[in-house]
């Protein structure tokens, strides 16, 4: 029996076209053959965090919901897959050349723009017939605000969730990508692509935000391409394809997976104005990024259980070498390059904090697990975390309601943009590249 065979026909096609369109990194897999890291035996260890566990043997009985998920866990993105399969012809830095003239000017900025730019650009100039662009826009506005204070406080530790397992994690491990040399470049390119997203305008069409999803987009596709274009790098069999689209869920919705839980806890079953707003920059955010809209749920309930069907067929798996290394080097990652006296004081305040909201909100609050993984909470991450916490939260409030007073909302706005906007700053420029040469074999236990 074919691992595909359950799967629903459309996704099927979709699945077994990528060796078509794109042989140079799908060709060496077998899609008939279950990864091993799909798991949907009732008796199997998952990636489920322990608070959801009573919940899987439900979620598994929704097949439609599993076929979706067991379809996207195998499938890359073929459309940007296919230009950075053009890397031997053009290499890598003409691929991002013409990629960034086509988002500044248009592709026929680009002279002889190859066949697979032209696709790409088209893609992400589609209007999706969801997509609320108001909406989208008051997202940012009122996301401003959590950017501005909150964000730089939780980047790290939101990363390092990502890295929990060995299946998912592996190809940030083959890169190079969080080695002790390159952790901090990529947890500020990771703040500084979410960061750009919330400016305003910085999703239109010619904005910012627009260009950056292009980059990242096409930077996961170099690293599919890289990983794969020998066939030596990676084992299929037991990993599946590279970065598959349901490995992007977690980073490109967990703000909406986390606003949703405490939604039905309130006892609603639907997000009011404000929060929708927020979930509609997230999901045009991740369409951008190529994400399929059958992932991008705009309801509380279908958030999460999407989000935990991922995680309920995800074997679990936790290995020193990838994800202990991942995690170390992350952690140890020195974000900023002010030495002064409050410089330091912000770095503690950031290390703490992004510590605490790791094991807090994916660790089931386990300290001696999360020990275990390498990551330690010390007295003073606690009382450094406590007084970050404490200082994001005053500000934030002082804006917020700033932002109600009469008259005040558009200077409070631009007080915010501009914040923001110092804010990338220092985090430097984004280069959003990936270099074959400092990639590795996979050795995992």
């Amino acid at each position: 029996m074919s691992f595909l065979d359950s799967v629903p026909t459309h996704l099927r096609q979709k699945i077994e076209g990528q060796v078509n369109l794109v042989p140079g990194i799908y060709s060496h897999v077998d899609f008939s053959i279950a990864p091993e890291r799909f798991a949907e035996e009732p008796a199997a260890d998952t990636a489920m965090r322990r608070a959801f566990k009573g919940r899987r043997a439900e979620l598994l009985r929704n097949r439609e919901r599993v076929e979706l998920i067991k379809a996207y866990t195998m499938i890359g993105d073929a459309v940007a897959d296919a230009y950075a399969a053009l890397m031997p012809k053009y290499g890598f830095k003409g691929l991002v050349g013409m990629l960034d003239k086509a988002c500044e000017g248009g592709i026929g900025a680009v002279a002889d723009a190859p066949q697979e730019l032209n696709e790409l650009i088209r893609d992400m100039e589609r209007v999706p017939d969801w997509l609320n662009m108001k909406l989208v826009r008051e997202g940012a506005r009122l996301e401003r605000n959590s950017y501005a204070h909150l964000a730089p406080l939780v980047i790290r530790g939101g990363l390092l969730a990502t890295f929990m397992n060995k299946y998912s994690a592996l190809p940030m491990a083959l890169t190079g990508t969080f080695s002790n040399s390159t952790a901090a470049k990529r947890v500020l390119e990771t703040a500084t692509f979410f960061t750009t997203t919330v400016q305003p305008g910085a999703l239109e069409r010619n904005g910012e935000g627009f260009k950056a999803a292009a980059k990242v987009r096409l930077m996961h596709s170099m690293v599919r391409f890289n990983i794969m274009r020998h066939g030596t790098h990676w084992d299929a069999k037991v990993f599946g394809v590279p970065i598959p689209q349901v490995d992007q869920m977690p980073a490109g919705l967990v703000s909406c997976f986390l606003m949703s839980i405490q939604v039905l806890k309130k006892g609603r079953t639907s997000f009011n104005e404000t929060e929708s707003a927020r979930v509609e920059l997230a999901r045009y955010r991740c369409f951008l990024l190529g994400l399929p809209e059958e992932l991008l749920a705009n309801n509380p309930r279908d958030i999460i259980d999407l989000m935990l069907t991922r995680h309920a067929t995800l074997r679990k798996g936790f290995d020193d070498a990838t994800c202990g290394a991942l995690i170390r080097a992350t952690l140890n990652a020195k974000l900023s390059s002010d030495d002064g006296v409050w410089g330091r004081i912000r770095q503690r305040m950031e290390q703490g904090f992004s510590k605490l909201f790791f094991v807090r909100n994916f660790a089931d609050s386990d300290f001696e697990f999360a020990a275990r993984l390498g990551i330690k909470i010390s007295v003073s991450d606690r009382l450094w975390g406590a007084t970050a916490a404490l200082l994001a939260f005053v500000q934030m409030s002082a804006y917020a309601i700033a932002a109600k007073l009469p008259g005040l909302r558009q200077a409070v706005d631009a007080a915010l943009v501009r914040k923001v906007d110092r804010l990338l700053r220092s985090y430097g420029k984004a280069e959003f590249t990936t270099d074959a040469a400092a990639y590795r074999p996979a050795h995992t236990t």
